[in-house]
């Protein structure tokens, strides 16, 4: 706690407010959603709750924390100046293998600090503590959000969420905008027969929505592990014909790593797909490795393309998939940057790219190794504000 002076004021120039000096009518209204923007110590700006006081939290950090009550179970980076200022991007975690609950933050950290993005990051919740659990396929707060953003980036595998989750995130899908899908996304969804969003589900069988959302709106559906998973690594090479495209400013051979391994896809890709780039596969997962001989090298997989997708309301969105993004594969700059340009692409902002986009990694980033159940235990959305 901040030191305060006679007059009530912390050493980092905050108003501290004791609860035995608040009215309780001050107490009702403060307890009833009203909300403050204050700035963190790594250049982040944060939007949280005010509860019952004001608290100055770590002298020199500039953070307001709540004292009493629960904070919302999403956070939210208010971005600033920067070519995204006044844009807002929405990324949903919610995957139980590849840690998209640490990708997404720092990838919503970047986005906001470099690049002025306000960002909101949304994660699997388990009702019964409010902390965040991969493994829990049928909660994910705060869709809602997407009613005011400009861009969607999911980290999504198999969930099932309620009809009242769902219905926000169809709505911007079939709305046009455009959307950006990591990894396990391919896959996002697992609806079970006769529910409303059943046709968004991975192995959905009707032709007017085959493989659903997946297939229908990123490119691919889940195929297979075509690398050795969590043996051989992916090395990003640029396809030639597209080396001048926006998205791969800044990137060359070998610049897009990961530990994840190269996915299985159908050639060619469907619609306009436009592969970017392919997947090398290696022999171990260091980014020195060699390339593995054989078949799984002839053809590479694509591992990143762009896509359009004519939603229901008529207009086309721009999409852009990879089958990369654990949270380990963000080590390396090049795939940081991958995304984060074709975060600008997909907005229609490529102008804006710059001939190498600021991706340096944002606070301690120090992500799990993929594997099932292998999340951090107990951790709540506001502690990844600390």
């Amino acid at each position: 706690m901040a030191e305060a002076d006679a007059a009530g004021r912390s050493s980092a120039g905050l108003l501290i407010l004791p609860p035995r000096l608040l009215s309780q009518s001050l107490l009702e209204t403060m307890s009833a959603g009203m909300t403050s923007t204050i700035h963190h110590s790594k250049g982040l700006t944060v939007k949280i709750r005010l509860a019952l006081c004001w608290m100055a939290v770590g002298f020199g950090f500039g953070l307001i924390a709540s004292a009493a009550k629960a904070a919302d179970p999403w956070i939210v980076f208010e971005g600033g100046d920067g070519p995204g200022k006044g844009k807002h991007i929405v990324l949903i975690s919610g995957d139980d293998e590849y840690r998209s609950e640490e990708a997404l933050p720092q990838l919503a950290k970047i986005l906001s600090k470099h690049h002025g993005f306000k960002c909101t990051v949304l994660f699997p919740i388990d009702p019964a503590d409010g902390s965040i659990k991969p493994d829990h396929q049928t909660n994910i707060p705060g869709t809602e959000s997407l009613k005011t953003a400009d861009l969607a980036i999911l980290g999504l595998r198999f969930r099932n969420l309620p009809d009242e989750q769902m219905q926000p995130f169809v709505d911007y899908v079939e709305a046009g905008k455009p959307v950006i899908g990591l990894r396990t996304s391919t896959h996002a969804f697992n609806i079970p027969k006769g529910r409303k969003f059943e046709k968004y589900g991975w192995t959905y069988g009707g032709k007017e929505y085959e493989q659903g959302f997946g297939r229908q709106v990123l490119g691919e559906t889940w195929i297979n592990h075509h690398g050795h998973h969590a043996v051989e690594g992916t090395r990003g090479i640029v396809v030639k014909d597209q080396a001048s495209h926006p998205i791969l400013r800044g990137i060359k051979d070998g610049d897009v790593f990961g530990t994840t391994d190269v996915y299985g896809v159908r050639l060619p890709l469907p619609g306009d797909s436009l592969p970017l780039v392919l997947g090398q596969v290696t022999k171990t997962l260091k980014d020195d490795s060699e390339p593995v001989e054989g078949k799984k090298n002839d053809p590479m997989m694509p591992v990143a393309w762009t896509k359009s997708y004519k939603s229901e309301s008529g207009k086309v969105a721009r999409v852009f998939t990879t089958t990369m993004g654990a949270s380990e594969d963000l080590l390396w700059e090049g795939t940081r940057r991958l995304i984060v340009n074709a975060s600008y692409w997909c907005l229609s902002m490529e102008a804006k790219i710059p001939v190498k986009s600021k991706v340096e990694l944002v606070g301690d980033f120090k992500p799990l190794r993929f594997k099932f159940g292998g999340f951090a235990k107990g951790v709540k959305p506001e502690d990844l504000l600390k």
